[in-house]
């Protein structure tokens, strides 16, 4: 069976390298409003969304995650569009519904022609006060975890092998 999502689905690489260039408006939106369309638990739309382009936040936030992750490169590849997402912290499904809001996003992100990478430790930057300075001037509640971000921009090179599928990934049971 073959159609365009299955394609994607099997095309969409975690792009590493970005270019400068900052992506459309048009095109940011446009990865955004899929993510709305990603399942929630109930239908809630619980998560929130965030998209950082300022390039000043983007540094502050790249030198939080780095210093989390004991580096000093940045963990967003030096992507122009960094990518979050939050979630109630006592939601039951808040990890789960995030989750599906970043990948629905990194495969609309690849459908219409741009890079993506899933960036970890979210979870971790929220405890700090610039993150959390960040977050009161978007507008965000108390009580979000963070549940993980993107970096998205045009790609700058991209993979060249494919890693196979296990062979035994999945099973069906009759």
């Amino acid at each position: 069976m073959e159609n365009e999502v299955l394609k994607a689905i099997r095309e969409r690489r975690s792009i590493r390298r970005f270019k400068p260039e900052q992506i459309t408006d048009e095109e940011l939106k446009t990865i955004l409003e899929a993510g709305t369309w990603a399942p929630t638990g109930h239908g809630s739309q619980e998560p929130f969304i965030v998209a950082v382009q300022n390039a000043d936040q983007r540094a502050t936030l790249s030198k939080i995650n780095a210093e989390i992750m004991g580096v000093t490169s940045d963990p967003f590849y030096g992507a122009p569009t960094q990518v979050y997402v939050f979630a109630e912290k006592d939601c039951d499904n808040n990890v789960k519904d995030g989750s599906l809001i970043l990948g629905t996003m990194m495969l609309a992100a690849h459908a219409t022609g741009l890079a993506s990478c899933w960036i970890n430790r979210v979870d971790q930057m929220v405890n700090y006060p610039e993150m959390q300075q960040f977050m009161k001037q978007w507008g965000l509640p108390d009580g979000l975890i963070g549940v993980g971000s993107l970096a998205l921009g045009y790609a700058s090179s991209h993979p060249h092998t494919v890693k196979p599928r296990k062979e035994d990934y999945y099973r069906i049971i009759k």
